[in-house]
């Protein structure tokens, strides 16, 4: 199969001209496969999408995990546009964002409260200054290598920041209990609060689940210290459970922020909490001119509603076991180091030795030739829309890939 990227490469020319690095952030085209996958796309329905130049892909990216319930999911695209027909944003709220906060607190177990924004890092930043507004400490803990956003104290890039931003800021590794505990001990009474992912999904390494006592280690140590206990769920949520990931790990955080798969594609962040935060809240301002947007809000409704009726994380877990099977099924029979890390609905891919990361882009690159969006560097992810036949093609073509790569390794 061969891909012409003639109208994609066009328009990043154009792209260039305008726009700094014509495509930047974690799309940028360097961030992945810049010859192999198109830069812009045309669109896209269920599990599949199609770029400008008319290119057919199967997708395991799902607008990076925002798309749960697949793409122009006809009831959540139906709520949308009842919405839209009566207005996005106004002056004050719509009335669904009464619906959705309430949606949110019934389905939410821990949840006595709830607020919105527009991205993931609006909340993991504004849920750390609520911490520090409630507890009148400075510090927050986080994993070493792990990812809660683009503002500054946390922004794993270089440019533009200077030393102070990540001077109240500590770290520890995933998973090293005793090191966490060094950390509260080292600033007693100094720490408001410690962020942390529902398991370890660090960049460009293997994802890291929890050990078995690692969630009731963290929960007592907070506890003991008065710190308070922050979930960044914005990439996680929906699915590993419906109701949040911190069910599905058996622990229960003080805040939890989502966004992703919160609206299947449609712009929208929440950080829910318990109640004794609620005043603390309400003396870190947060707003945004676009933020209450009654769409997205109508979308969200939606999508948490199907996520509940048809128990939406049970299913994509079930779809992602069959799939990371057959995956090690073909690496099996091309006797290829190939695993894939982490939960099955949202696995990463990793060569066993690949420190260099040369196999996987090798072979995410021929998969591309095949229509596979495999990224390289990132996890995948499993939508509900994706249906047997989809993963069966999906892992015999990824079984070509591996004897492609093998073909091409023994030259």
């Amino acid at each position: 199969m061969s891909f012409s990227h003639k109208i994609s490469d066009e328009y990043f020319a154009r792209a260039a001209n305008v726009i700094p690095g014509g495509i930047y952030g974690h799309v940028a085209p360097v961030a992945g496969l810049p010859r192999h996958f198109p830069h812009y796309i045309r669109t896209a329905e269920g599990c599949r999408f199609e770029d400008v130049d008319g290119n057919q892909w199967l997708d395991f990216m799902c607008g990076f995990g925002t798309i749960l319930h697949g793409y122009l999911h006809p009831e959540i695209e139906s709520a949308a546009l009842a919405q839209r027909q009566l207005g996005a944003v106004f002056n004050q709220p719509s009335p669904v964002m009464v619906e959705l906060a309430e949606s949110l607190t019934q389905k939410v177990n821990f949840a006595d409260w709830a607020l919105f924004a527009k991205n993931g890092s609006d909340l993991t930043t504004w849920a750390v200054r609520v911490a520090r507004e409630y507890s009148g400490k400075p510090y927050v803990v986080k994993a070493r290598g792990a990812y809660h956003g683009v503002d500054a104290w946390c922004d794993p890039g270089l440019g533009g920041k200077i030393k102070e931003d990540k001077s109240k800021v500590l770290e520890f590794t995933w998973n090293d209990i005793d090191e966490l505990k060094r950390v509260f001990s080292s600033h007693r009474n100094q720490i408001s609060s410690i962020i942390l992912t529902p398991y370890h999904h660090a960049a460009f390494s293997p994802s890291v689940m929890p050990s078995e006592t690692f969630w009731a280690d963290v929960e007592t140590e907070c506890q003991s210290n008065n710190i308070i206990l922050i979930l960044d769920d914005v990439r996680v949520g929906g699915r590993l459970n419906d109701g949040g990931s911190h069910k599905y790990f058996d622990f229960t955080p003080d805040m939890a922020v989502y966004s992703k798969g919160l609206g299947n594609g449609y712009a929208i962040s929440a950080c829910v909490g318990k109640d004794f935060l609620k005043d603390a809240s309400k003396e870190v301002f947060l707003t945004g001119s676009c933020w209450n947007d009654a769409v997205a809000m109508a979308a969200a409704i939606k999508s948490l509603e199907i996520s509940h009726s048809e128990n939406v994380a049970e299913s994509i877990l079930a779809k992602g076991d069959y799939f990371v099977k057959g995956m090690a099924e073909k690496a099996s029979e091309n006797e290829l180091p190939f695993i894939l890390t982490g939960p099955t609905s949202m696995p990463y891919p990793w060569f066993e030795g690949d420190e260099n990361l040369f196999r996987i882009q090798k072979f995410c690159e021929i998969a591309a030739g095949k229509g596979l969006y495999f990224h390289p560097h990132h996890n995948w992810f499993i939508s509900n829309a994706h249906g047997q036949n989809d993963l069966d093609e999906a892992i015999e073509l990824a079984g070509e890939a591996m004897r492609d790569l093998v073909r091409l390794e023994s030259v």
